[in-house]
């Protein structure tokens, strides 16, 4: 198999930007980039000192690469699959690693492998940091292992779950209703805690059924992850959603999720690694 020696990121949120500095760093030299806040020269992406060329449009950026990666908002995972499929060089490699429901990631693979793409599906299963490219992902799909022998010296840290597509992310949006649910019930839980003043009581009595560490230290965490990063999360867990429907369950909690990740999105300011500081800022929050 021919190793990847040439790059094309779509997308460069937080997930974009540490790509390309560790496939830079790796000894990919040939790295372009495109997202769609390149339209804004104030937006995080415009801004960026980035090791890649920066394109005007996603065609341009994956024109003669050999691996493409989406990494977009789950809301634009389809609209970046469009907007690149007719551009992509034969037989290129386009790893999806957008948080979206098993149905979506079987329409964009027919679409890519439908073109003269090879659509690889993934699941990052844990925060991007501090492992960067090497942070677990699962694969899925009857290009996955081809991909990860072409990807060998790149720094992934990924094993194929299936040959089918659908399987691994059916397993992030699963785990993410835990650990965006766990996020949404620690905010509303200590903000309500915090307005009674008991906040400290609250955690302290965690520690005897769920003994993680310090409850302090990861509530804040979670909380002020949720705050950061709200808009994203909450188009994740409508993809969460989404999947608990497509088993036939209702999407009570998933819905419920989205929805409070929704409202964290409004706070992000008030994010702090400050438990207290960060409750309070909140709380004197209008709405």
């Amino acid at each position: 198999m021919k190793p990847v020696a040439s790059v094309a990121l779509i997308g460069l949120g937080e997930v974009g930007r540490i790509l390309a500095a560790d496939l830079a760093k790796a000894g990919i030299a040939d790295i372009s980039g495109y997202d769609i806040l390149f339209a804004d020269p104030q937006s995080a992406p415009s801004r960026a000192a980035l090791p890649l060329r920066k394109c005007t449009s996603a065609g341009e950026a994956v024109g003669g690469k050999a691996l493409v990666i989406s990494a977009v908002t789950a809301a634009s995972d389809m609209d970046a699959a469009v907007a690149v499929a007719n551009a992509l060089a034969p037989g290129a490699f386009f790893l999806d690693l957008n948080s979206v429901s098993p149905n979506q990631k079987s329409r964009a693979a027919a679409l890519i492998n439908g073109k003269s793409g090879r659509y690889v599906e993934a699941a990052v299963m844990a925060p991007i940091s501090p492992k960067r490219i090497a942070t677990p992902m699962l694969l899925g799909g009857p290009h996955a292992a081809d991909f990860l022998a072409a990807a060998d010296r790149l720094g992934f840290c990924a094993h194929v779950l299936s040959t089918d597509y659908g399987r691994p992310s059916a397993t992030k949006m699963c785990r993410s209703v835990i650990i965006k649910g766990l996020e949404a019930l620690l905010t509303e839980s200590m903000l309500a805690a915090r307005h009674y003043g008991v906040e400290q009581p609250v955690l302290a009595s965690l520690s005897d059924l769920l003994p993680v560490g310090d409850w302090n230290r990861l509530a804040a965490y979670m909380i002020s992850r949720s705050l950061e990063h709200g808009k994203r999360r909450a188009e994740e867990m409508r993809e969460a959603a989404q999947t608990v429907t497509d088993a036939g369950i209702a999407p009570t909690m998933s819905g419920a999720c989205a929805a409070r990740q929704d409202w964290a999105a409004g706070h992000a300011g008030a994010a702090n690694k400050e438990l207290e500081k960060m409750l309070d800022a909140i709380l004197a929050a209008p709405g």
